[in-house]
């Protein structure tokens, strides 16, 4: 499979810039996040790893997702999706992490509906988390490749913003950059 090249040079980049790291935990996406950051340029100096829990077990035993909480969601929530992606922030001692978990099949537990809950963490702390919502019809590996594909625009956006913030903030703090 192949993803936007742009936008993983994007994040890349960013990430390379400033010397950072990412990882990811995810459920619905099935590891087409690892496999994204693994085709990243240089991957080897700025993606740490990442975990495929697809079950309530294995997140709460990696992930230290809450077990009531998981059994009572079916490990489907946007608070379960933000633990996740702190929690593999400090599991590969990274500095950017990213979560998914959510529904690429229309089943009871999902109402028939196709959604998936996404989080972004910046340092341990949730910079975005939102849910992607899909037509029913939808067949389950395009959900997943439009899951994958959303959330690697939305990191690199993030990426982004962080990277202009911190290069405004170095040079206010440096009057000699003014």
């Amino acid at each position: 499979m192949e993803f936007s090249k742009v936008l993983l040079d994007k994040i890349s980049h960013g990430l390379r810039d400033r010397n950072e790291s990412i990882a990811s935990a995810e459920s619905v996406t099935s590891g087409y996040l690892q496999l994204a950051f693994s085709q990243m340029f240089e991957a080897g100096k700025i993606y740490k790893g990442g975990i495929t829990a697809y079950t309530l077990e294995q997140k709460v035993k990696h992930l230290r997702v809450n077990p009531e909480e998981a059994l009572q969601m079916n490990c489907v929530s946007r608070n379960i999706c933000e633990t996740m992606a702190v929690s593999a922030g400090r599991l590969y001692d990274s500095d950017w992490s990213v979560a998914t978990t959510g529904y690429a099949t229309p089943v009871p537990e999902s109402e028939q509906q196709i959604f998936a809950y996404y989080s972004i963490a910046y340092c341990g702390t949730i910079i975005r988390s939102d849910r992607i919502e899909l037509h029913a019809m939808t067949k389950p590996l395009d959900a997943q490749r439009y899951y994958t594909e959303y959330i690697l625009g939305c990191l690199a956006c993030e990426v982004k913003r962080n990277y202009d913030y911190n290069k405004v903030r170095n040079r206010d703090l440096d009057p000699d950059k003014n």
